[in-house]
C-alpha cells in the first residue's frame, strides 16, 4: 500500500514539474524512435491513444527522422499517459518544432506525415469462446495487447457476413492460418493429438453451418471475401503461413479447384490441377508449385525450405531496404526502425521465394545472400497488403508442441521485428498527403 502511494506521489510530482517547465515554452512532444527510446513498442500505443476518440489529437509521423519518430501535442493527459506507459518523450517549443520540421520537409529522404485517425482493427482467429483454441501464440495480438491498442476478433462467419465492410474495419490481421483447407498440414505429426482432432471438428462444423460440403471451399470463400475487402479499400497484414495459403486459395478460385488430398477432405484431387490455377486472382505470388502430399509440412515452393537453420548463425537475419519518404512514403512507413538489420525468425512460411513473387510487388526486406524476401508489400484495387514471413519475431523457432506461451514483450521492448508489425497498425492512420510548409 505504501509503495503504491509513493508511486502515485512520484508520478504526480513528475507531471507537475514537467507541466510547469512546459508552460509557455513547449507546444509539442517528440516521441523519439531511435535508441534513446525506452519502450519502442508502447510508443506506438501512446500515439494510437492520442488519435483515439474522444481525444483525436493532431499527430504526425516524421519518417526517417530518428528512427521514424512521432509528434504529439504537449498536453497534460498525453504527458501522464507517456509516463504511465514508460515511453520517452521530449518537449519542443513551437520554434523548435518548426526548425526540425523544416529540416524534415526539405530533406530528400525524410517527410512529415499527418496521422489522421486511430484505425479500427480486426484480427482473424477462432472465437475466444470456442472449445478449440490454436495451440500457438499470435504475434500481432501480443503486440496489440502489450501496446494497449484495441481490436476485435473475427472469424469466417463474420468475414463472409460482410463484417469487414459493414463495421468499416480499416485493417485486418491474418497470422498462422491455412486458407487451403488442409488443416495446417499437420496431419503427419499431429493427427492423433486431441487439439488437431478438435480443430478438424470445428472447421468441418463451421463449413457445414455456412452451407459448404468441404472445408477447402469454406476457407476459400473467406479468402475471396478478404480479397474483395482489400480491393474495396481495406488494408491487410499477414504473417507466417497466412500469406502463402491465402494466395493458394485464391489461385484455386476459392477452393473450386481441388488441390487437397482425399485423406484430408474425402474428395479426389482435380486432374491436372496445376494447369488450372489462376494466378490473376492472387495478391503477391505466381507460378508456384503445390505440395498436396498430406504428410509433407510445406504448402508450396513459395516458402524457404532450408533445413540448416540456427539462431546463432544469423542465416535468417534480414536487411530492411531504405526508401525515400518523399518518393515512396508507404514503403517508408512500413520499414521505420532503429536498426537496418533485423534478427531472423522461423515460421511455417519463413520467407518468400523471389522467383514466385509478382514483379509488381515491392520488396521491403530481403535475406542477404539468398533468393528469399522476408517482407513485401503491394496493392489490390483500392487497398493494400503487407506480408511478413515467420511466426514470432522474438521466438526464433516456436514449435507447435511448445503450447500457447505468449512472448513476454517486457523483455523485448526494443524488438525491431515487432516494430514492423506495429508500423502496419499505424499505417492506415496516414490517409492524407504530407503536410507542406
Amino acid at each position: 500500500m505504501l509503495r503504491n502511494k509513493l508511486q502515485i506521489l512520484f508520478l504526480s510530482s513528475y507531471i507537475f514539474l514537467f507541466s510547469f517547465l512546459s508552460i509557455g515554452s513547449a507546444q509539442f512532444l517528440l516521441v523519439p524512435m531511435d535508441n534513446i527510446q525506452t519502450n519502442h513498442l508502447k510508443a506506438y500505443g501512446l500515439t494510437y491513444w492520442a488519435l483515439e476518440v474522444p481525444r483525436e489529437y493532431t499527430c504526425f509521423w516524421w519518417l526517417n527522422y530518428r528512427g521514424g519518430s512521432f509528434v504529439l501535442p504537449n498536453v497534460q493527459n498525453v504527458q501522464i499517459r507517456a509516463v504511465q506507459m514508460g515511453v520517452t518523450v521530449e518537449t519542443m517549443s513551437g520554434a523548435e518544432y518548426q526548425s526540425i520540421k523544416d529540416t524534415v520537409i526539405q530533406s530528400g529522404n525524410m517527410d512529415e506525415i499527418l496521422l489522421e485517425k486511430a484505425p479500427k482493427i480486426a484480427v482473424y482467429a477462432p472465437p475466444e469462446n470456442s472449445p478449440y483454441q490454436d495451440p500457438w501464440d499470435d504475434a500481432v495480438k501480443i503486440a496489440l495487447d502489450y501496446a494497449d491498442i484495441p481490436y476485435d476478433q473475427i472469424w469466417d462467419s463474420d468475414v463472409q457476413a460482410g463484417f469487414l465492410q459493414v463495421k468499416e474495419y480499416d485493417w485486418l490481421h491474418l497470422h498462422h492460418e491455412d486458407f487451403t483447407g488442409q488443416h495446417g498440414k499437420f496431419h503427419a505429426s499431429f493427427s492423433r493429438q486431441v487439439w488437431y482432432q478438435q480443430r478438424i471438428a470445428l472447421f468441418e462444423e463451421a463449413a457445414s453451418e455456412s452451407g459448404f460440403k468441404r472445408v477447402p471451399r469454406h476457407k476459400g470463400q473467406t479468402a475471396l471475401d478478404i480479397a474483395d475487402y482489400v480491393a474495396n479499400g481495406g488494408f491487410i497484414f499477414a504473417m507466417c503461413s497466412a500469406p502463402e495459403t491465402l494466395d493458394i486459395a485464391l489461385a484455386t478460385k476459392g477452393g473450386e479447384i481441388d488441390i487437397v488430398d482425399p485423406v484430408l477432405d474425402a474428395s479426389p484431387l482435380a486432374p491436372d490441377f496445376h494447369e488450372k490455377l489462376d494466378y490473376e486472382n492472387t495478391f503477391a505470388f505466381e507460378n508456384f508449385t503445390l505440395y498436396p502430399n498430406p504428410n509433407r509440412y510445406e504448402f508450396s515452393d513459395i516458402d524457404n525450405p532450408n533445413p540448416e537453420r540456427s539462431q546463432q548463425t544469423g542465416v535468417e537475419d534480414f536487411q530492411l531496404f531504405e526508401f525515400s519518404a518523399k518518393h515512396d512514403p508507404i514503403p517508408t512507413m512500413l520499414t521505420q526502425n532503429h536498426v537496418s538489420e533485423v534478427p531472423g525468425f522461423l515460421g511455417q512460411t519463413t520467407s518468400f521465394n523471389l522467383d514466385r513473387i509478382n514483379p509488381s510487388i515491392t520488396i521491403l526486406a530481403k535475406i542477404e545472400g539468398t533468393n528469399y524476401a522476408k517482407y513485401i508489400h503491394g496493392s489490390l484495387g483500392k487497398g493494400t497488403f503487407t506480408f511478413l514471413g515467420g511466426h514470432d519475431p522474438e521466438d526464433y523457432r516456436h514449435l507447435v508442441g511448445e503450447g500457447k506461451i505468449p512472448t513476454n514483450l517486457d523483455l523485448h521492448k526494443h524488438s525491431p521485428g515487432y516494430r514492423l508489425i506495429l508500423n502496419n497498425i499505424l499505417f492506415p492512420a496516414a490517409r492524407k498527403k504530407p503536410q507542406k510548409t
